[in-house]
């Protein structure tokens, strides 16, 4: 049999189409299905605190704002991760995967943010104030803040998501390549879930404290110095006002979701990739 070195051995580059179909898909997939779970987290780390946030009522308000979202967010990262990722391949050659997986994940997240911010923007704030829908929040803050409200938080968004992605892409690749080598053959996309939700909940349980400051300052009043100020501020007086604990509140919500997230996201995504590639190979061949 083939010697395998990794799993994209057994897998051709992947065609820019079907990381924009095959990523759309596992965005929406990802969203819907553990919103609830998100909404939770959300309230847990709002300023106010779960109770006065809504609790567990109106656990599916901004729903409407992550599905509208959720797939071009997705189709952007993967798109530009792929791209990225297997140019940097072909110049640096395969000792230097975990960088170009890394510089890949980071070119991506800077691209997806283009479109998650404003839809963390006015998901958050329903989240927040169950009473309003995703339409109301978005008029308001457009009224209020103009266009540049939407994009409050986008540095300390970027900011979360980079190291996010630089622990759990590597970790991802990597799983899937020891998984690969110890079988001798390609990972199937229920072990791309399992590589997914270790790797995601690695990741989800360091970054807390990243995600704990972002919420904060998307739900912060305009003007207020929380809205106007760095990560590092910010951060620094979570700590101060709860501790330790402070800066990561909602860590078991945001490791449920975003481990059983990476199973579900990064799961379709492989699985939709695999059955859309070949297809697009025969077309681009003219079969």
């Amino acid at each position: 049999m083939e010697d395998v070195s990794l799993t994209e051995s057994f897998v051709p580059p992947t065609d820019f189409r079907v990381a924009l179909l095959a990523g759309g898909m596992a965005g929406t997939s990802v969203d819907v299905v553990l919103f609830p779970l998100d909404t939770i987290k959300t309230r847990l780390q709002s300023q106010q605190g779960f109770k006065a946030s809504g609790g567990f009522r109106g656990i599916y308000s901004g729903l409407l704002s992550a599905t509208l979202g959720s797939a071009p967010t997705a189709a952007l990262f993967f798109c530009s991760y792929e791209m990225t990722k297997h140019a940097l391949h072909k110049m640096a050659g395969e000792r230097w995967a975990p960088a170009c997986h890394m510089t890949a994940a980071s070119v991506g997240e800077v691209m997806a943010c283009l479109t998650r911010v404003p839809v963390e923007v006015v998901k958050q704030r329903a989240q927040a104030s169950p009473s309003l829908s995703s339409v109301t929040v978005f008029r308001q803050t457009l009224a209020a803040e103009g266009a540049r409200g939407l994009y409050r938080g986008y540095v300390t968004t970027v900011a979360r998501e980079i190291p996010f992605s630089l622990i759990q892409f590597p970790l991802w690749e990597l799983l899937k390549k020891e998984w690969s080598l110890r079988t001798q053959q390609p990972v199937a996309a229920w072990q791309s879930s399992i590589c997914g939700a270790v790797a995601g909940g690695i990741s989800a349980s360091l970054t807390t404290p990243l995600d704990v400051a972002k919420t904060r300052i998307m739900l912060a009043e305009k003007g207020s110095a929380v809205a106007e100020g760095s990560m590092t501020y910010v951060m620094k007086q979570v700590y101060l006002e709860r501790g330790v604990a402070g800066l990561f509140s909602g860590v078991v919500p945001r490791v449920t979701w975003i481990s059983v997230g990476g199973a579900i996201f990064l799961g379709v995504y492989d699985k939709v990739r695999l059955v859309l590639q070949p297809w697009m190979r025969s077309e681009r061949c003219g079969l």
